[in-house]
């Protein structure tokens, strides 16, 4: 039986993670679950979501998956330390919004849009005191109902949110726009349509990087010709 890597998301956003990996690891085989049950994540309280994600890493533990990836921000920033500690012998990578790739390339008035909980999370709040250099602004925009808006496809509410989260950031200056959530990269297109000429960065290149780096020093490369994925929703278990 092939050993698969194992990615879970509140619905379609960790798919954007997954693209980016199978680019970097062809060989490797995927086990995509799409928790569309308890969709979305960002606007969950924390004990709760703890309580998701558990039900989700059962599930691909079950499944005898080598490595799980939380391709959700919220998630890694919310759950990330509990999974650990609940999950010891599991490789975990997580998803965390790009500050450290904004921050490395000295861009210098920085906008980080993501959901609420995300905004809120200790994790973000270590991530920009980590990385935030002196001449540095960092602008935190908490999206609420956008990945909602996303996973239904409506085009109408996706417009409105990102009306009414840029309006007060029109006159910032901003040099780039971090993607704090997994869900975001599928409107690339709106949201360079509200804010024009601004490079948009995610976190997905880093996690397919993370993800290789871990296979290789655990040894768990796959020697497969070809990989697949597959994929389940959690309505349907």
């Amino acid at each position: 039986m092939k050993r698969m890597i194992g990615i879970f998301d509140s619905g379609i956003g960790g798919l954007s993670i997954l693209e980016k990996l199978r680019e970097f690891l062809p060989k490797e085989t995927f086990l995509y679950y799409a928790d569309t049950k308890n969709s979305p994540y960002g606007n969950k309280d924390k004990n709760e979501l703890i309580k998701i994600c558990f039900k989700a890493v059962d599930y691909l533990v079950q499944e005898g998956c080598k490595v799980i990836v939380v391709a959700c921000n919220t998630a890694t920033t919310i759950c990330m330390k509990r999974l650990k500690e609940k999950y010891k012998d599991i490789i975990f990578i997580g998803t965390v919004p790009a500050i450290k790739v904004a921050s490395d390339a000295k861009y210098k008035n920085i906008l980080v849009m993501a959901t609420p909980l995300t905004i809120k999370a200790m994790r973000t709040k270590e991530l920009i005191k980590d990385n935030i250099k002196n001449f540095q602004n960092i602008y935190l925009v908490g999206c609420e109902g956008l990945a909602e808006a996303i996973e239904k496809g409506n085009v109408q509410e996706v417009q409105k949110i990102l009306k009414n989260s840029f309006k007060e950031y029109k006159d910032k200056n901003i040099d780039v726009i971090v993607l704090g959530c997994t869900h975001y990269p599928f409107i690339k297109n709106e949201i360079s349509k509200e804010m024009p000429n601004i490079p948009l960065i995610d976190g997905a290149e880093g996690v397919a990087k993370e993800v290789k780096r871990q296979l290789e020093k655990n040894n768990l490369l796959s020697k497969e010709q070809e990989g697949t994925a597959y994929f389940v929703n959690s309505k349907m278990l």
